[in-house]
C-alpha cells in the first residue's frame, strides 16, 4: 500500500460518523458553504425560517377566511380615507407600498457604493432607506391607531367577521416590528459606515474583516426580504 493510500485511509477514518459528522462537516466550512462569508450564510437560513413563519400566518388567514360563514369586511372601504372631502380607497396603504418598495432600490444602491468603497455615499443611502421605512412604520402606526379608534380589536370588529382583527394585527404588526428592526440596524451600519470602521478594521459591533462591506450587502438581503413580504400582504390582504 502506498503512502498516499496510508494518509487517505487515515483521514477516512479519523472524520466523525453520524451527527457529529454532519456537525463537523457544516463547522468546516468546507462544503456546505464553501466560499460564503458565515454572515450571509446565516441571514439567508435565518430568512427562510423567516419565511415559514409569514407563509404560516398568510395561509392561516386565506384559511380563516375563506371558511369564516360572517361576510368578510371589504378592504377598499375599511382602509379608505376621506381627504379634502373625497373618498379615497386603500390611498394610504398604496403610499405605504410606494414607499417601502423605493427603499428597496436605495438600499441596492447602497450596497452597490458600499462595495465601491464610496463611505459619504453609502452612508446617505442607508439613512434614506432607514428614513424611508420610518415613514412606512409611521404610516402603519396611524393606520392603527384609525381602525382601533373606529373599533377593531383582536376579537371583533363593526364590520363583519370577528377575525378580520385577529389576523389584521397578528400579520401586519409582525411584519411591522421586521421593519423597526431593520431601521435600527440600518442605523447602526449607515454610522459604521460614516466612521470607516469598515475601512479601518475596526473591531466591534457588525464589523469584521477590514475592507469588508459585506454587512451592507447581509443588510440588504434583510431589506429586501421585508420588502418583498409586503408585496404579499399588500396582494392578498388588502387586494383580495
Amino acid at each position: 500500500m502506498t503512502n498516499a493510500a496510508v494518509t487517505n485511509t487515515g483521514a477516512s477514518a479519523a472524520l466523525p460518523q453520524g451527527l457529529d459528522g454532519v456537525v463537523s462537516d457544516w463547522s468546516s466550512d468546507q462544503r456546505a458553504f464553501k466560499n460564503v462569508p458565515w454572515g450571509k450564510a446565516m441571514m439567508w437560513i435565518f430568512l427562510l425560517s423567516d419565511t415559514f413563519i409569514f407563509s404560516i400566518f398568510l395561509l392561516s388567514y386565506m384559511t380563516v377566511r375563506s371558511s369564516t360563514t360572517v361576510p368578510w369586511p371589504n378592504p377598499s372601504e375599511v382602509f379608505a380615507l376621506e381627504i379634502g372631502g373625497v373618498h379615497l380607497p386603500l390611498i394610504l396603504i398604496a403610499i405605504m407600498t410606494f414607499v417601502l418598495i423605493s427603499s428597496s432600490g436605495t438600499m441596492a444602491m447602497a450596497v452597490r457604493s458600499g462595495y465601491q468603497r464610496h463611505r459619504k455615499t453609502t452612508t446617505i443611502l442607508l439613512l434614506v432607506t432607514a428614513l424611508l421605512g420610518a415613514s412606512f412604520v409611521g404610516m402603519q402606526a396611524f393606520e392603527w391607531t384609525k381602525l382601533i379608534t373606529e373599533g377593531v380589536r383582536p376579537w371583533g370588529n363593526p364590520w363583519g367577521a370577528p377575525q378580520f382583527g385577529s389576523t389584521f394585527f397578528m400579520i401586519t404588526g409582525f411584519h411591522g416590528t421586521h421593519v423597526t428592526i431593520g431601521v435600527i440596524f440600518l442605523i447602526i451600519v449607515a454610522r459604521k459606515v460614516w466612521r470607516g470602521d469598515y475601512d479601518r478594521g475596526t473591531a466591534g459591533f457588525f464589523t469584521s474583516r477590514k475592507g469588508n462591506y459585506e454587512s451592507v450587502e447581509i443588510m440588504g438581503l434583510y431589506w429586501h426580504f421585508v420588502d418583498l413580504v409586503w408585496v404579499f400582504i399588500f396582494a392578498l390582504f388588502y387586494l383580495w
